[in-house]
């Protein structure tokens, strides 16, 4: 049986010396022989490839959907009619759709590679006791690696010797700081993040060293499971494409009906000639099927691609455009998305007072303020030797970089060389006057780092900063104002309480007069003797526009969830800073794992803080909200991220500090990892939306009143008034002018101030259909009116033409009024706003005027030259239904009003 298959054992859960024995190992791992024997049974220590489709298969798939349907049945009809021009242009647009479908396929294929990628190609091994490096592929459960900061952990490790280890577990767990790494065994319950004594295949150490023993290998491990969860992960079709498919199913059907119910009406009820019947039924289905279609969706769907990458939002799945505009849950990682990913003390809390920073990130910018008024440190001895402490038993450094603050080493040390700058320190100067002469490194068995400073005058200062648990243990003073005083340990508990309910990370900081002849630094100098300084309160703060962004997105009828695999403390005061839920409840990756599916879609709809997510507790909270009907945004950028993001109807990566697997596994990357972006990003998306709908009740109407002409000319027993290639021409040269010149629309006032749309609202309302009727039938009554009036006179070639260009100058009437779905285009601006309008009107005029005059198109449509008369009743006609149309909306608008 392969690793993969069986039941995940709780390594985590168990001591280390049993480890070593379950498998069989020891301390210096095993001989060449036994890793031979155990990696023939348990095969390389790489990720396993399922079957994929070939690319053919993925090819054909592409044409199984009901609107390439209709396509190719206009691309069958053009070719009967012999017209082969415009057969290649719609098997063109086909092919190409195809094409599109088959890169974004592939795609979510290299979401897979990238995981694979990113597993460690060495790792250095002890073999029998002989230490040597080998290729990570080559390595069996049973093997001792040796870790050292810089290195990628190459399989799944129990840890059983650790100095100073910490492992960036970001791309699993989410965690913001490299976690610190111990040898104790956990309960077989703990999250991921809290399993110490573990390190995790692709993660990376960033301090210290340590030797574990292999436990699992290739796709067993963690990041295996999650591959595997990806691969199986289904990629679920985007709501407008849904909608799409279910119109063009109905019209397919309608178009098929209509034409076929035409057919034996004529042949049985009008006696019409079998070859007349023909060419009526094949008229019907070329004015009734909407060839410009999918090439203004996705010209539509293209501008919104440019608008939004202008905003930082880069999309990578052409459907995932106007998927943004429906979207209505934001589910969104917490650090670097909704807060800064910088390191920030907020609060200092001293023997007798607590003093607040203002001020964010690591610019030395911000203030100290008591119970709001400004404090000079100077004023208060035991605040300025807290601050010294600070920036003195530190390893980061801090520096300015142009305009930008850099940050080297630990970001909670980081955090620490901020605050006493901004308290006036000047870390080259303070290092100057009391230069370091030994230190403590903090390593995670004593939780603390102590340093030796001296004076120039030959003082010794102990300066120490740790876990407070544990240094309040190491404290039998604490520094008051009157000087150092009895230590007020409930005093202290209630603080690290209050603070850390705040969501912020604690550290203490003590230190002691050292010997003036010291030179050395052991723990037995810091065993005690220590004073108490005081608590520093540390947090990821919000970012202010992931704030401003948050209440936008509420107020357009959006709820932001926030899921993170932070603390459950941090996570709860993070949401309440940025109005995520109701700063009370909080839902934990262990209290998920006790629900089931129905249970948790209850959850889902009442909670919006969850912490301590794996990559499982993701993907099930996006599926929940899916089952309940909603759009779902998601966010993230490690590889635990990859699963829901694929899942997600808007999977959305991080462009900075993301993987390359949640890139891949993603429909939009943020430029700039800013949740600001997605806001933007959904204003698009909702523009996008309403420039196709507007597309559509542009569309429609035209085919409708081509397709209503011919069914009145055979119900009435008359010739048709124009001919099916002249119908094509039609159907093409509005698409592309009029038409397209919708999807320039700019975004409507209020957008972001009204809710989503219902994700089952289908793309047609009964309001739309009504309108496109509506509209179908002024156009039926123009141009058969027109075509009717100068037949009389003996003309039907000129009868025609005038019916031709009396339809087509109505429709670009009814462009203006359409680009105002429900308000007076008179009020609104007309041709304003869009410059594409008046050039597409001035585009169909000049094809018209060919059409109508050019000798090869009167050859090729059969057309007659008009007079100026002629024009003068046509555009009388057009704007005579403009004039309707927008009565119509006028009621219709009092009606809603009343």
């Amino acid at each position: 049986m392969r690793p993969s298959e069986k039941p995940a054992q709780q390594w985590h859960a168990k001591p280390a010396d049993e480890v070593l024995g379950a498998l069989e190992s020891g301390p210096h791992g095993v001989d060449d022989a036994e890793a031979a024997r155990r990696l023939e049974a348990h095969g390389p220590n790489r990720l396993p490839t399922g079957r994929r489709r070939t690319l053919l298969e993925r090819f054909l798939l592409q044409f199984h959907n009901m609107l390439i349907y209709v396509l190719l049945a206009a691309a069958g009809v053009t070719a009967l009619l012999g017209h082969w021009l415009d057969t290649a242009v719609i098997l063109g647009v086909v092919v190409i759709n195809a094409v599109i479908g088959v890169i974004q396929e592939g795609k979510a294929e290299k979401a897979l590679d990238a995981i694979r990628d990113m597993l460690s190609p060495q790792a250095t091994v002890l073999r029998g006791g002989r230490r040597e490096s080998r290729p990570a592929e080559e390595l069996v459960p049973g093997d001792v690696v040796v870790l050292q900061s810089g290195d990628k952990v190459p399989a799944d490790l129990r840890l059983f010797k650790v100095r100073d280890l910490r492992v960036d577990e970001a791309m699993l767990t989410g965690e913001s700081v490299p976690v610190e790494k111990a040898t104790d065994a956990v309960a077989g319950e703990s999250d991921l993040g809290e399993r110490v004594g573990m390190a995790y295949s692709g993660t990376l150490v960033t301090y210290g060293s340590a030797q574990g023993v292999v436990v699992e290998t290739a796709g067993a491990t963690e990041i295996g499971r999650i591959s595997r969860m990806l691969e199986e992960v289904e990629s679920i079709t985007t709501p407008l494409l849904r909608q799409i498919e279910t119109f063009g199913r109905w019209l397919a059907l309608a178009i098929v009906g209509l034409a076929a119910a035409t057919f034996a009406f004529a042949y049985l009820a009008r006696d019409y000639p079998l070859a007349e019947v023909f060419l009526a039924a094949v008229g019907l289905a070329v004015a009734a099927i909407p060839e410009g279609l999918p090439a203004i969706m996705t010209i539509t769907l293209a501008i919104g691609v440019q608008r939004m990458a202008q905003r930082n939002a880069i999309i990578r799945r052409l459907p995932a455009v106007e998927t943004l505009g429906s979207v209505t849950v934001i589910c969104s990682d917490k650090t670097g998305t909704l807060t800064r990913n910088e390191m920030t003390v907020q609060s200092v809390v001293l023997a007798d007072r607590q003093i607040d920073v203002s001020g964010v990130g690591y610019a030395p910018e911000g203030g100290l303020a008591e119970n709001g008024e400004p404090v000079d440190p100077e004023d208060i001895p035991a605040l300025a030797e807290l601050f010294r402490v600070a920036l003195l038993c530190n390893d980061a450094t801090v520096k300015r970089d142009g305009e930008q603050w850099r940050m080297e080493g630990d970001p909670t040390e980081g955090a620490l060389v901020t605050l006493a700058m901004k308290a006036g320190l000047d870390p080259a100067t303070s290092h100057e006057e009391l230069p370091r002469t030994d230190a403590i490194p903090f390593e995670s068995e004593h939780r603390f780092m102590a340093t030796l400073n001296h004076d120039h005058s030959g003082n010794a200062l102990i300066l120490l900063k740790g876990a407070p648990e544990r240094v309040i243990e190491m404290c039998a003073e604490q520094q008051g104002s009157d000087g150092p005083m009895p230590i007020d340990r409930d005093y202290w508990e209630a603080r690290m309480a209050e603070i850390a309910d705040a969501g912020q990370r604690l550290l203490a900081l003590a230190a002691k007069p050292g010997r003036s002849d010291q030179s050395a630094l052991q723990f037995d100098d810091v065993n005690d003797g220590l004073v108490l300084l005081g608590l520093v309160g540390i947090i990821d703060p919000p970012r202010q526009e992931a704030i401003e962004s948050v209440a936008t997105c509420q107020q357009a009828g959006i709820r932001v969830k926030m899921i993170t695999g932070d603390h459950g403390r941090t996570a709860r005061a993070i949401g309440a800073a940025l109005g995520i839920g109701d700063g009370e409840r909080m839902v934990t990756g262990a209290e998920i794992e006790e629900l089931d599916d129905e249970q948790l879609r209850d959850l889902v709809a009442q909670t919006d803080v969850f912490a301590r997510a794996s990559p499982e507790h993701k993907l099930r909270l996006v599926r929940a909200l899916q089952a309940s009907g909603e759009v779902v945004a998601m966010t993230g950028d490690g590889v635990n991220d990859a699963p829901a993001l694929k899942r997600a109807d808007v999977g959305v990566a991080m462009g900075m500090k993301g993987t390359e697997v949640s890139k891949e596994a993603s429909a939009m990357v943020l430029a700039d990892d800013n949740f600001a972006s997605i806001a933007r990003a959904v204003e698009e998306g909702r523009t996008v939306y309403d420039n196709l709908r507007k597309a559509l009740l542009f569309l429609l109407p035209t085919n409708g009143g081509q397709a209503g002409v011919i069914v009145l000319a055979v119900l009435a027993g008359l010739m048709l008034p124009i001919t099916p290639v002249q119908i094509l021409w039609v159907n093409m040269v509005t698409a592309v002018t009029l038409g397209l010149a919708l999807a320039f629309e700019p975004t409507e006032p209020g957008v972001m101030r009204r809710p989503p749309r219902p994700p089952s609202e289908p793309i047609i309302t009964r309001f739309l259909l009504w309108r496109i009727g509506f509209v179908s039938t002024l156009l039926v009554i123009a141009t058969t009116g027109m075509f009717l009036g100068y037949l009389a006179e003996g003309e039907e070639a000129l009868a025609r033409t005038l019916a031709v260009n009396t339809l087509v100058v109505c429709q670009a009437f009814y462009l203006v009024s359409a680009r105002f779905v429900n308000t007076p285009a008179i009020s609104s601006g007309l041709l304003r706003g869009n410059v594409w309008v008046p050039a597409s009107i001035a585009g169909i005029l000049v094809l018209q005027l060919a059409f109508t005059y050019a000798p090869p198109m009167q050859l090729l449509f059969d057309t007659r030259p008009l007079a100026a008369s002629h024009w003068a009743l046509m555009l009388m006609a057009g704007f005579l239904v403009f004039v309707v149309v927008e009565l119509e909306k006028w009621i219709m608008m009092s009606r809603s009003r009343g």
